[in-house]
């Protein structure tokens, strides 16, 4: 049985984009449904992609797990979901000998992973003008990214260099970017993902363009497929 019988019930009576957005709306920070999210879909996912990813589990699964979800091959299943990790649209690391995959949510994820280098094989000014007018312009993304459930997209580090020796003693190690940065199995640099969007529509600022960093399993992703440059702590 091959991928191109991946249709199933549920895709029948909506669109495989339309499925795709209801995956993405699985994860504590989705993307509300509009034209703008299934237009910047269309540009990173074929219409069968869309249609396969909207099946793939939350939690980390292996190529085994997609084909079962897919009623295909391991092999085959493997084929697809290399190519999807190839274009940052997955993540991919080795874990006691099987390779894994993720699916990254749109933000902080694949959004932004699809500007994090300059590349051919997409329109990223089409890309961008999308983005702009789906998070810059409509507020339904950036209040329900940032508002909406109990789990928030980021945090807020304490500058450390401001801290007194005795504050110092109250901060835990978690909540230091210096530990984060010393803990990280490995560390990528990329392009940033906002001024590289703004480049496009141009409103670009004077700052530096390569400065948007990942850490640990999703950076190695990204480094191996050339979406990120490896450096060190030091």
């Amino acid at each position: 049985m091959t991928l191109a019988l991946h249709s199933m019930a549920h895709n029948t009576i909506k669109g495989d984009y339309e499925a795709l957005g209801d995956r993405l709306n699985l994860f504590p920070q989705g993307a509300p449904p509009s034209a703008l999210l299934y237009s910047i879909l269309k540009i990173l996912f074929s219409e069968k992609e869309a249609g396969l990813v909207s099946l793939l589990p939350l939690r980390p699964f292996d190529a085994a797990r997609a084909a079962g979800a897919w009623r295909t091959s391991a092999a085959e299943a493997k084929k697809t979901l290399d190519e999807l990790a190839g274009r940052a649209l997955l993540i991919d690391w080795e874990y006691e000998g099987n390779t894994i995959y993720g699916l990254p949510p749109p933000m902080a994820g694949f959004f932004e992973f699809s500007m994090m280098r300059l590349r051919g094989d997409l329109d990223q000014k089409a890309l961008a003008e999308l983005y702009y007018q789906y998070l810059n312009v409509e507020e339904d993304f950036i209040k329900a990214l940032f508002t909406h459930g109990e789990t928030q997209l980021g945090r807020v580090y304490v500058q450390e260099s401001v801290l007194s020796g005795d504050n110092a003693l109250h901060v835990l190690d978690y909540e230091r970017a210096s530990e984060v940065i010393k803990s990280a199995s490995h560390i990528g640099v990329g392009l940033c993902y906002c001024r590289h969007k703004m480049g496009h529509l141009g409103k670009a600022c004077g700052a530096p363009l390569e400065i948007c960093l990942t850490f640990n399993g999703a950076a190695e992703s990204l480094v191996r497929h050339g979406f990120a440059r490896s450096i060190s702590a030091a």
